[in-house]
């Protein structure tokens, strides 16, 4: 049985900085003990802010296209977010493009999409999680988590829970180098508890193309995908 995707890992310079600021966009709450963007359905993914003394040094592999119901409601999440302490960012979009870049207050780069978007319809706030990578890692990804391919053409790929809610996308090549630690990435957990069903979770992963780092104090097993790019089994 594929594992669980337990949260999101957000690598932060001060995470209940970064918690506050995503629950005040995203209208999530967070944790008690403020490192922990809460899921408030079953369509929704936690994501656990964690301690990280690396500066960011690029753009990340991944990152957030948020959707908006309306002109307005667009206007309103860029106000949030530049009032929480984001900032617009400039990756080389076009003035006439309808979405609006920005970045939270450590530089992560998201995305506010427009109304409209046939692709991110119906699927929550969070629309996409949107990534650089190869065809490969999302048929990885599909496999692993048990999450049907909703897009598989032209080299680009994207998975969704059986249940809903964000999309996990993956735009094909050119995919730039990878140069440091995945600052966002995939927690995930093993359905059965015990190390008999641990062990055989990592065998059944590494069958389908993963790699093995070994065991972390504080990140549990941690792995690589197909791409390269860390994830932990707890």
């Amino acid at each position: 049985m594929p594992s669980e995707l337990h949260a999101l890992t957000f690598d932060a310079a001060d995470p209940s900085v970064l918690a506050r600021f995503w629950g005040d966009v995203l209208e999530r709450d967070v944790s008690s003990d403020g490192t922990v963007l809460l899921a408030a359905d079953p369509r929704e993914i936690p994501i656990r802010f964690r301690p990280s003394g690396r500066a960011k040094t690029g753009a990340n592999r991944f990152h957030f296209d948020l959707t908006s119901r309306s002109l307005d409601d667009q206007g309103a999440i860029v106000d949030r977010a530049l009032a929480a302490g984001g900032r617009h960012h400039d990756v080389g979009q076009l003035p006439e493009e309808p979405h609006v870049v920005l970045a939270d207050p450590e530089g992560n780069e998201f995305c506010v999409i427009e109304p409209g978007n046939a692709f991110l319809a119906n699927t929550g706030a969070i629309g996409a999680l949107a990534g650089d990578g190869t065809a490969e890692v999302g048929r990885f990804w599909s496999a692993a988590l048990g999450w049907p391919l909703v897009w598989d053409q032209d080299e680009e790929t994207a998975i969704q829970s059986p249940l809903g809610g964000t999309k996990i996308t993956w735009g094909g090549p050119p995919v730039a180098p990878k140069t440091e630690r995945m600052r966002i990435g995939f927690e995930l957990r093993a359905l059965d508890a015990g190390p008999e069903r641990l062990a055989a979770e990592i065998d059944r992963l590494l069958a389908l193309g993963a790699d093995d780092l070994g065991t972390e104090p504080v990140l549990g097993r941690v792995l690589l995908d197909p791409d390269g790019n860390e994830f932990s089994l707890i």
